[in-house]
């Protein structure tokens, strides 16, 4: 589950983590109103004017500006609220803007120089260890940097048995060239950024950039954060944080019925059981020419109701050319498949793309009997292959 900037960043200040503060407003009044609001706090003059979308690179699409007048914070956030957000990590239609983060500007000039640093903590998966990716090239994009720069990009690995040591704490301050105050400062950051890391239970936490202030405080700009699905029945006010605006309403619905579904953007619809038949499925449809349109695992209790649900889903997407239900009975019957899906195809009515069925496994000869003398315009196969030359014949 992705978190907006300003959620990332309450978790953040209460793991004490130093943050930019700021305030989240809805509309261009409102922001002007929490405008004030922070300056009496912070005695901020100028305000970061921040649309909240779940994509990064906000900045090259106009969704970050800055402004230096309560008037100017009105115009930035008419401009921002109800604008699609293009960014390199939206599609073409880009996203919504439905809030903005009214932030402190913390460019303030003083003793030293400003310099801004990028800093993550994430899973390893090669090594099944938690790590600390970091880099003196903040506020650029980090894939730019490993790819002109990789020298430029430190790791610090951390021992699950031992957990982040102080020795790397100082590691990473040192390697970020930091002195004097800055360099406590960032031993303490690093070391609550891995705490609130470990305690939420997420999967990411990228802050870009980590900033030393003129005046040596080290403190999160941005915070982009990604819990772990499966630990959030720890973590229900985090689970409350959920905003469904901002998450393809197809995904939402599915998920709301039990099905694991991730749309993309193929034309061969599939509807699969077990998580590993799906992505050799998927495998499958683009050695055979198309292009899968979606990951959906029914999961072992593909009942009729359950079959009618996943199709209406599928047939959402307008890009589908066809369907391809690939079904192994194991702890399922074939057989009770197949009848969910004649059920399921009557219940819809018109269909207007054909359906490809492959059933494999208890009472498979049974289930595609079943689909044959249904007298539905549905293609039934009983090797993969069948099924694969079957969707390049109707996908052409």
């Amino acid at each position: 589950m992705n978190l907006h900037e300003y959620q990332g960043k309450e978790i953040l200040a209460g793991y004490g983590v130093r943050v930019q503060r700021g305030l989240v407003a809805q509309t261009p009044e409102e922001a002007v109103e929490v405008a004030k609001k922070l300056s009496e706090d912070t005695g901020t003059s100028w305000w970061v004017v921040k649309a909240q979308v779940h994509a990064g690179g906000r900045g090259k699409g106009g969704g970050v500006k800055l402004a230096k007048s309560l008037d100017e914070v009105r115009e930035r956030a008419n401009d921002i609220i109800g604008m699609n957000l293009v960014t390199p990590q939206t599609s073409a239609e880009g996203k919504k803007v439905h809030q903005v983060l009214i932030a402190e500007d913390v460019y303030y000039p003083g003793e030293s120089e400003t310099k801004e640093f990028y800093m993550s903590v994430l899973l390893d998966r090669q090594k099944g260890r938690n790590m600390i990716m970091y880099s003196t090239e903040g506020g650029m994009d980090i894939e730019e940097v490993a790819e002109k720069t990789p020298h430029l990009i430190f790791t610090e690995e951390i021992d699950p048995a031992v957990g982040l040591g102080d020795f790397q704490a100082r590691q990473i301050a040192f390697n970020l060239g930091c002195t004097g105050t800055a360099f406590k400062e960032m031993v303490v950051f690093v070391k609550s950024l891995y705490k609130a890391y470990e305690g939420i239970d997420a999967s990411l936490f990228e802050i870009n950039p980590v900033l030393k202030t003129s005046d040596d405080k080290i403190l999160a700009v941005d915070s982009k954060v990604v819990i772990d699905d499966n630990a959030l029945y720890r973590h229900k006010d985090i689970a409350e944080m959920r905003d469904l605006r901002e998450e393809d309403p197809t995904e939402v619905e599915a998920g709301e019925v039990g099905l694991n579904f991730v749309k993309l953007d193929g034309n061969v619809g599939c509807m699969v059981n077990g998580a590993g038949l799906a992505m050799a499925t998927m495998d499958i449809i683009k050695m055979a020419g198309g292009n899968p349109a979606n990951f959906l695992d029914v999961g072992g209790t593909a009942d009729a109701a359950r079959v009618e649900k996943a199709f209406r889903i599928i047939l959402q997407d307008k890009n589908v050319k066809a369907i391809l239900v690939n079904i192994f009975g194991g702890i399922v019957r074939c057989d009770r498949v197949a009848q969910g899906i004649v059920d399921a195809y009557k219940n819809i009515g018109d269909i207007p793309v054909p359906i490809i069925v492959r059933l494999q496994g208890t009472n498979a000869e049974e289930a595609k009997k079943l689909i044959d003398e249904s007298g539905l315009a549905v293609h039934s196969a009983v090797q993969l292959v069948e099924a694969a030359d079957l969707v390049k014949e109707l996908v052409g």
